[in-house]
């Protein structure tokens, strides 16, 4: 059974810059696409960004593009949110999620999911 666990969340500024980690377990990492969602209170869950199984595509939300980057670490079997430029906007609780064989991009269902690690961004 594949476990996904993010961390890296937190409290910063607007302008400032996280990295967050999802740790992948219980399956062949190199044959999964791994995704980022965020879910802000009241608001409906929405993609981020996602990478494919093979790691050589990868797909963003408009909002994001230019200041968050996803990559996979094929050594730690881990998957990064590279954010910068953040803002007050960006504030949610941000899941990782993985599908086997997966394109990585924002239309897919994904299979397994994490259980979030918060950002918030304060102006």
């Amino acid at each position: 059974q594949v476990q996904l666990v993010e961390s890296g969340g937190g409290l910063v500024q607007a302008g400032a810059s996280l990295r967050l980690s999802c740790a992948f377990s219980g399956g062949a990492f190199n044959n999964y696409a791994l995704g980022w969602f965020r879910q802000a209170p009241g608001m409906e869950r929405e993609f981020v960004a996602g990478i494919n199984w093979r790691g050589d595509s990868k797909d963003y939300v408009d909002s994001v593009k230019g200041r968050f980057t996803i990559s996979k670490d094929y050594v730690k079997n881990t998957v990064y949110l590279q954010m910068t430029s953040l803002k007050p906007d960006d504030t949610a609780v941000y899941y990782c999620a993985a599908d086997r064989w997966g394109s990585g991009s924002s239309g897919e269902s994904y299979e397994y999911w994490g259980q979030g690690t918060q950002v918030t961004v304060s102006s």
